[in-house]
């Protein structure tokens, strides 16, 4: 089969088209005939290479993947070949307690599709046959692909983690995003006053689109000061937070006391500085989140299909331009998510 690999960490250069072995299929998995892939920053730093973390080269990155059925193993049950299908991406045991308390994403043996095993780079990718969900009738498989990863991981970020609630004020970094086009969603449909960012005037009407209340461009305005003035000096109940050092002394002080703060990527690095007597004299709450679980994407996976949530797709590629999706993923010239073709 045809794939894009990196056979090295380092530039968007290691990225290679070529002829790799078909994925093996085991007892209770599954041959996707990928139609689809989104791209997600956890393929960069991947490609780049993440200090601690050791996968094996050469690589097949890809997380969210949207195909058909080409084969099942001899105990797949529950769909049949030539299914139309989305593959959730956190891949777990599902017989430890934390996979039957629901809490997949607490698994000992937790990885992601496209980082602990071959993703969807390819023209194939084999999956446990448990981690699969039909694709929505009124969803194409660019528009399916585009969902999973961001969605699950802005509903765990907002709900499980956060508990926002019916008219609170959320400020959402980064609307143009994958997870921050799906918050905008979900707060909205959630009841909340919803304050998002962007990068550029010319994504503030696509925010506005995706229902946000007020959109604050990053570039030049400080973004604590505006949310202060637009919640009169209060600040607010709950921040969603994927970006890292660039913007995290703003998202500490625009926190109302009592606030909470979920963080989920580190796209500007790992390491930030943090006042202890800030946190506890305003009673902060900060939480990492770590992708969400599958229960929470069946959710978001009915929300789809009711159109009350839309994937957002600035772009798509075919396979073999993967080195120019991911470029554009760098330069941050896009909204939503960027999608490769197979």
């Amino acid at each position: 089969m045809k794939a894009v690999v990196f056979h090295e960490h380092g530039l968007p250069e290691r990225l290679q088209f070529e002829e790799q072995p078909m994925p093996t299929v085991g007892p209770e998995e599954v041959l996707v005939r990928v139609k689809a892939c989104a791209l997600n920053h956890l393929d960069i730093w991947l490609r780049q290479g993440i200090p601690g973390y050791l996968i094996t080269l050469p690589h097949i990155s890809g997380c969210d993947v949207a195909g058909t059925i080409e084969s099942l193993g001899v105990q797949a049950q529950g769909f049949s070949v030539g299914d139309r299908v989305v593959v959730s991406p956190g891949i777990s045991c599902w017989r430890c307690d934390q996979c039957l308390a629901g809490r997949d994403n607490f698994c000992a043996t937790f990885g992601i599709l496209g980082a602990k095993r071959p993703g969807g780079y390819a023209e194939y990718v084999s999956v446990p046959v448990r981690n699969l969900l039909p694709i929505p009738e009124n969803l194409s498989y660019e528009q399916a692909a585009a969902f999973p990863l961001v969605s699950v991981t802005a509903s765990h970020m907002l709900f499980a983690l956060a508990g926002l609630q019916y008219g609170e004020t959320v400020l959402i970094m980064g609307a143009g995003s994958g997870v921050g086009s799906l918050a905008v969603q979900m707060a909205k449909l959630a009841g909340a006053r919803v304050i998002t960012t962007v990068g550029s005037d010319g994504k503030i009407p696509k925010a506005v689109i995706l229902g946000a209340d007020a959109v604050i461009n990053h570039a030049r305005e400080k973004v604590s000061a505006r949310v202060k003035l637009l919640t009169e000096g209060r600040g607010v109940d709950v921040v969603i937070e994927h970006i890292g050092p660039e913007v995290w002394d703003s998202c500490l002080a625009s926190l109302a006391k009592g606030g909470r703060l979920v963080t989920c990527g580190a796209t500007t690095g790992g390491d930030v500085k943090l006042n202890l007597r800030y946190v506890f004299s305003r009673q902060l709450t900060i939480k990492g989140s770590y992708l969400g679980t599958r229960a929470e994407l069946v959710k978001v996976a009915e929300l789809m299909s009711q159109r009350r949530l839309i994937p957002v797709i600035d772009r798509t590629f075919p396979l073999q331009e993967a080195r120019a999706a991911q470029e554009l993923m760098l330069s941050r010239q896009f909204f939503g998510k960027i999608v490769l073709t197979v």
